[in-house]
């Protein structure tokens, strides 16, 4: 894949704050390979859609897996396809607040055209984290595409502190601890 290796990213995993959605006791990369584990079967049922979404667009689908689990827990948290109160759509979701992304749904949310969606919209934040950050390394670059994926490219600053101002205060290091997690232990 040509936006850097997922297995190489380093992470620190889940936030306590986050690892608190499922009454876990404990953080870290340990909590983001158990809620991958816990989506797990329910993710299985999009999994050939995200499979060849990942391959259209040049992202390994373990992270477009991971973002799954992460933002809808695999669709267990949606309303009718809805979160977020209603100003994001699909499995991905994409926000559609005019105040926000800004973004029109496209397809059912649970769609391979919702996932072209969320998955062009990542392509797009990885590529620009690499034009504003040219010297980081790929690994980083992607991170910082999946840091922008949750809060916008003008809030990526510091390899070590990617995540400031994100969803938990983990959104990289969550998505990229449960990818690693679902490319191991799945096969994405």
């Amino acid at each position: 894949m040509g936006y850097g290796n997922i297995m190489r990213v380093e992470t620190s995993g889940a936030s306590e704050q986050t690892s608190q959605q499922d009454r876990l006791n404990y953080s870290g990369v340990k909590a983001s390979h158990r809620m991958a584990e816990i989506d797990a079967d329910r993710m299985e049922k999009y999994r050939s859609n995200i499979n060849r979404v990942g391959g259209k667009y040049g992202i390994d689908p373990a992270i477009i897996a991971a973002i799954i689990s992460r933002e809808s827990r695999a669709g267990n948290q949606l309303n009718n396809g809805w979160g977020d109160g209603g100003n994001a759509w699909g499995l991905m979701q994409v926000d559609v607040n005019p105040q926000g992304g800004g973004h029109t749904k496209r397809g059912a949310w649970d769609s391979e055209e919702h996932l072209c969606q969320g998955t062009e919209i990542l392509v797009d934040f990885i590529k620009q984290v690499t034009k504003k950050l040219p010297s980081w390394t790929k690994e980083q670059q992607l991170k910082g595409g999946i840091a922008a994926y949750n809060m916008g490219v003008g809030n990526v600053r510091t390899v070590a502190n990617v995540d400031v101002g994100s969803t938990g205060g983990d959104y990289s290091n969550d998505v990229v601890a449960r990818a690693q997690w679902y490319k191991t232990n799945k096969g994405y």
